[in-house]
């Protein structure tokens, strides 16, 4: 019985596979990828002891996370009436919540389109289009639940005695704010669904695009690779810290909530790479304690590798874990890519593909977080200030990375001809 030939742009075997499946599969991804970011979320919460926060704060925190993680924005508030005022702000993604409902979501997003390398642009929208709709959908109702409001324990500061001379205790709380959240949400879902699409060599393209794939995907699917090892090094590492060295609960905290921005931020340190801040306050810092050493001076410190390596000669080691990962990257992309891309052209993909990298890493793992009481305008409240602020020397970081990029993708490309020669590909010319 003879059957009958489709061409790959056949409506026949269209990627959307009608409208309802597209919306079945996309509320899959985004119930999924919400449940994930919730259970990880949740989980570091209870590690950092968030589970005995009164009045049943803890779902309402756990929605502030994932809605932090999400891309979202949280206001943080607080007052004491007329008496105090506070002077707060937040700005941090936990990256490990983020990347467990970005590899969840993004997984979900491509499964269904494993079926062709070409596909039209209207097919890719009509997957993409309900996804982002509902992801919307998804974060405005976590949204809406990331609000609580808890009162402040002061001991015997001033502004405690007066507070309750006047029954006027002072409270912090948060609130995220909705049309923020939407909008760099929005951002945070297109996002993860276009690099999702650069990353995955088996999902299609639009026919117009199908020629920069020997460019884009394999240098691509290599940084991103680099990215997820050094967070499974960071895992093993805070194991094996969190069961040679104690505190496990408080090490497994910043496993499931931020092991991402800590391990980027050593990629980077590196590189030869460098960030900016400081710590203020009574409280400990969720980080090695040799950062929190470096950042807790009178001025903002520079965080790089000589800087820590003063307190600790090992931090040393960040230079040569990254020289051997970085050639590790730029060998698989060489093999992942076709045998006629020249040794120059592996340098300029996988620099600015590193140099991509390392800017979005910059933009993802930055913190900014202050609190502060002030009594009547006047003066904080004792032992009630905290701030702590990290940013990156951007253009160095930057600019390093290409370099680097550039250095390895060319040795990568030279180490990977034995590979094209026993897959029986031409060897890629020498320049």
């Amino acid at each position: 019985m003879s059957q009958t030939h489709r061409s790959p742009e056949s409506p026949a075997v269209s990627v959307s596979g009608g409208a309802a499946r597209a919306w079945r599969d996309s509320l899959v991804a985004v119930v999924a990828g919400f449940v994930v970011m919730a259970a990880v979320a949740a989980a570091g919460l209870a590690c950092a002891g968030a589970g005995d926060l009164p009045d049943g704060a803890f779902p309402r925190v756990v929605a502030a996370v994932v809605v932090l993680a999400a891309g979202g924005a949280v206001e943080v508030t607080g007052g004491a009436g007329f008496l105090a005022g506070a002077d707060a702000s937040l700005s941090v993604l936990p990256l490990s919540v983020s990347l467990a409902g970005a590899l969840t979501a993004g997984f979900l997003f491509l499964r269904p389109l494993h079926n062709r390398a070409v596909a039209r642009p209207r097919e890719l929208l009509g997957r993409a289009a309900p996804l982002v709709l509902l992801w919307l959908l998804g974060l405005t109702g976590t949204a809406l639940l990331a609000r609580q409001t808890f009162g402040v324990v002061t001991g015997d500061s001033l502004v405690g005695e007066i507070g309750e001379l006047i029954d006027a205790t002072p409270t912090v709380g948060f609130r995220a704010s909705v049309p923020a959240t939407l909008g760099y949400g929005l951002l945070w879902i297109l996002g993860l669904l276009l690099i999702s699409l650069l990353v995955s060599r088996r999902a299609p393209l639009p026919s117009g695009m199908v020629r920069f794939h020997a460019a884009v995907r394999p240098a691509a699917f290599a940084t991103t690779v680099l990215l997820l090892t050094y967070v499974v090094l960071g895992l093993v590492v805070a194991l094996v810290v969190a069961a040679t060295q104690g505190n496990a609960a408080r090490t497994l905290a910043v496993v499931l909530l931020g092991l991402p921005n800590l391990t980027w931020i050593a990629l980077t340190l590196g590189l030869g790479g460098a960030w900016e801040g400081r710590a203020e306050g009574p409280f400990g810092l969720p980080v090695p304690q040799l950062l929190d050493q470096v950042l807790r001076g009178p001025e903002l410190s520079t965080v790089d590798v000589p800087s820590l390596a003063e307190q600790d000669p090992r931090a040393w080691w960040l230079v040569a874990v990254a020289a051997v990962l970085l050639l590790g990257t730029g060998v698989l992309a060489a093999v992942r890519s076709p045998a006629h891309v020249r040794a120059w052209q592996h340098a300029l993909h996988l620099g600015v593909a590193l140099a991509l990298t390392t800017l979005t890493v910059c933009l993802l793992a930055r913190i900014q977080a202050q609190f502060g009481l002030s009594l009547l305008g006047i003066g904080e409240a004792d032992g009630l200030g905290v701030r702590v602020e990290l940013a990156p020397a951007l253009w160095r970081n930057v600019g390093l990375a290409l370099l680097w990029g550039a250095v390895a993708g060319f040795l990568g490309a030279l180490l990977a001809r034995p590979f094209h020669h026993r897959t029986g590909d031409p060897a890629p010319p020498r320049r």
